[in-house]
């Protein structure tokens, strides 16, 4: 196994830059957090004619907690309520909402219907009391909605059976995610259909109090994998104008019907091949390292987007910027940057010390996929200035997350900094650190992944290790004995 110098064992900034000049990376980070009243993470952000009062968002947090039919639940409204009191003024999404039943990538995930409406503006009203509660106004304060089709991850019935709806058969994925046949592929008539489900939900989240919708572009869900249809040979593939012509199709549906709400995009920006645990790495109870699964007969590499179809190891952002650029010219100007798939590449989206269960063990270290997110973030944001930009990838940063968050925002590398994991354990890591000059160690998420292998064998994200909610059920002792049994 490679020696992997933990984020908890390092005591200062000053031996955090050390480490990372160690590895041949860039995370840049600012010694001084403390101001609460003139710190560049509290500066105002204009977008739509609205006023986003800090550069902190709140990212997707989906708890695989809703009801069978797709509405809310005690635990997810108390989810939201968590969101609300982070004190983040941006809330991207607040999590995954399917279009439609059979797009759900977990029988308890939200559904964006007429008849969960109400449960879901309950949400927001909840996140928008908790916030005035703890900060005074909600005037600024801009909540989005994730619409999504899970397309390849659908699982909208059992947690142990794949439905998965396909933009292209895929050499490498195809058996895993139980993709046996052609008819799962979606056939351009239903490809087109699925425009008015985007665009059926967008209202319902406009009258569910949504300030903005997200048409999520990411992570190897189904628009996302779209962008990488080179293979099919129908308007939806070939080119990168058919591969996004879906994408666009519903930006374009959802303006001329809605021309009040927001439109925001989460982009996986770039990707890598597929990664397995290396069984010659393995150990009893530990996963191997991971390894890129063998693509030498499967060059170059069409099945995929960001990347160097002849070296898919390496980013290529040409076509990720001019996707962007198309976004701009379509109005959307709020773009969030995310990358590769939890599925298939888990230590680029969520770098971490610890895999889930279906994962593998650091190959290096994860502070490499860190710099990736911010360098890759910092260029978009180069290339389209007058968009607001969210960056992600700071959970694994841990205490010396605000620091660097600090530098990218001050530094203009990114407009807002996006949580994920670390809200569930710590909502306020970084207005603490802002307003007191130091985060409450013993609420930091130390990427445990119990948050990803919990909803991976059917039971509610969340965080095990830390939340008191959580910790001590029988849940949390069902999550430690699959982490065991590794």
């Amino acid at each position: 196994m490679i020696p992997l110098k933990k984020i908890a064992s390092l005591k200062t900034a000053q031996q955090f830059r050390d480490h990372v000049a160690s590895l041949g990376i860039d995370i840049p980070i600012d010694e001084e957090v403390f101001a609460p009243s003139d710190s560049p993470l509290l500066q105002p952000l204009q977008w739509n004619q609205r006023t986003i009062g800090n550069r902190i968002a709140v990212q997707p947090m989906e708890g695989w907690d809703g009801t069978d039919s797709g509405g809310v639940t005690p635990p997810m409204l108390r989810r939201w309520q968590r969101f609300g009191e982070s004190g983040a003024k941006l809330i991207w999404g607040g999590e995954a909402m399917a279009v439609r039943p059979d797009g759900r990538a977990n029988p308890h995930q939200l559904i964006l219907t007429s008849e969960n409406r109400d449960g879901i503006a309950s949400l927001v009203r909840a996140l928008r009391e908790r916030h005035r509660e703890q900060w005074e106004t909600d005037d600024d304060l801009v909540v989005g909605f994730q619409l999504t089709h899970s397309g390849r991850f659908c699982r909208p019935n059992s947690h142990h059976q794949w439905e998965p709806r396909v933009a292209f058969r895929h050499p490498l994925l195809d058996a895993r995610f139980g993709v046996e046949r052609d008819d799962c592929v979606l056939t351009s008539e239903e490809v087109f259909a699925l425009r008015e489900d985007y665009v059926r939900a967008a209202h319902v989240a406009q009258k569910a109090g949504a300030d903005f919708v997200d048409i999520k572009c990411c992570h190897g869900y189904l628009l996302h994998e779209f962008l990488s249809a080179r293979i099919r040979s129908d308007a939806f593939g070939g080119s990168l104008e058919n591969r996004s012509r879906l994408l666009f199709s519903i930006i374009e549906g959802i303006r001329e019907r809605l021309p009040d709400l927001g439109i925001g995009v989460r982009l996986s920006a770039f990707d890598t091949v597929p990664f397995e645990p290396n069984p010659a790495t393995a150990t009893e109870g530990r996963l191997g390292q991971g390894r890129p699964r063998d693509i030498s007969q499967l060059l170059p590499y069409v099945w995929g987007f960001g990347m160097d179809v002849h070296n898919p190891l390496q980013i290529d952002l040409a076509e990720p910027l001019q996707l962007i650029g198309w976004l701009r010219e379509a109005g959307v100007s709020l773009i969030n940057i995310t990358a590769g798939s939890p599925y298939y590449t888990p230590h680029l989206l969520r770098p971490a010390a610890f895999p889930p269960s279906d994962g593998y063990q650091p190959h290096e270290d994860p502070l490499v996929s860190v710099s990736k997110h911010i360098s890759v973030t910092r260029a978009i944001k180069d290339s389209y200035p007058d968009m607001v930009v969210v960056g992600s990838g700071y959970s694994y940063l841990q205490e010396f997350l605000p620091g660097v968050a600090l530098h990218t925002v001050r530094s203009g590398w990114t407009d807002c900094v996006g949580l994920g994991r670390t809200v569930l354990s710590y909502p306020k890591i970084l207005t603490d650190a802002i307003q007191r000059g130091v985060s409450e160690r013993k609420l930091v998420c130390r990427t445990f992944s119990d948050c990803t292998t919990a909803p991976r064998n059917g039971l509610p994200s969340g965080c095990y290790p830390l939340d008191d909610f959580y910790k001590g059920t029988p849940n949390a002792e069902a999550v430690k004995k699959l982490k065991s049994g590794l």
